[in-house]
């Protein structure tokens, strides 16, 4: 199996997708770091599992204050650490068709949190992660959003764009590293982002967790740097059009265009 990490970190740990790969990484043999906002959440995940193979800490990644205590509390007390997988996100509905009603406020927020945190978050990780003498891995969760925007969620759509440019120019830049960088693309799964449409709605919406952990893990061990589970329209057009971008992003990153 191609991807083996011994101590996970992830971010954005106490539900839907974040939470079905915290488990399945345990399942997998991993110890795992669950970070999220609520603490009974990271509890329950210790006591299910253990403390030999799972811990976690509170921390909400929208406190910047807070990021380089955050950062050197976990890098000091597991030294071991070899995967960090920042899956924390946001989704509301902004309707761009009443511009008034825009609040530009929460707009940014959720760029911040989908986009800017998580790129604080891989920087300040990044250099204890290329210092290790073996193997390591950084994990985004991106979205098929990133490819075609939905236009009841722009800021969402908008900081998965965001997101995706960013990793693609990291993982070119550490390219040939010992360090592994992977953006996972979901399709709509079934979990509390979408709890905006209310529970019963918005829970029941997409792929199960379950069944979307299984087919991103089948990618994660056949070595895949960029994990797409499903498609947006057809499949066969799609992938077409993802593989006509990323030769178009590698011919530009090995010209002059290139680090």
């Amino acid at each position: 199996m191609s991807f083996k990490y011994n101590r996970v970190l992830l971010v954005g740990a106490t539900s839907g997708i974040g939470a079905s790969m915290a488990e399945k990484f345990i399942r997998e043999g991993a110890k795992v770091i669950a970070v999220g906002r609520r603490q009974e959440r990271l509890d329950a995940f210790v006591q299910k599992h253990g403390p030999d193979k799972a811990s976690g800490v509170r921390y909400d990644i929208t406190d910047s204050a807070g990021l380089d205590a955050f950062v050197d509390g976990i890098v000091s007390k597991y030294p071991d650490l070899d995967c960090v997988f920042l899956n924390a996100g946001t989704q509301t509905p902004i309707l761009l068709s009443k511009p008034a009603e825009v609040d530009l406020d929460a707009f940014h927020r959720e760029i911040s949190t989908n986009f800017s945190r998580p790129m604080d978050l891989s920087i300040k990780f990044l250099p204890h992660l290329l210092a290790k003498p073996f193997p390591t891995a950084l994990l985004f969760t991106g979205s098929l959003l990133a490819a075609v925007p939905v236009i009841k969620a722009p800021a969402y759509a908008t900081s998965k764009a965001a997101l995706t440019a960013y990793v693609s120019c990291l993982r070119q830049v550490h390219k040939g590293s010992n360090t592994k960088i992977i953006e996972i693309w979901p399709p709509l799964v079934q979990s509390e982002i979408h709890d905006y449409m209310g529970p019963e709605k918005g829970r029941k919406m997409g792929m199960p967790t379950d069944e979307f952990t299984e087919q991103a893990w089948a990618q994660l061990a056949a070595g895949s740097e960029m994990v797409i589970v499903g498609s947006l329209g057809p499949p066969k057009e799609f992938h077409e059009m993802l593989r006509l971008r990323n030769g178009i992003f590698d011919t530009m990153a090995n010209g002059r265009w290139g680090p």
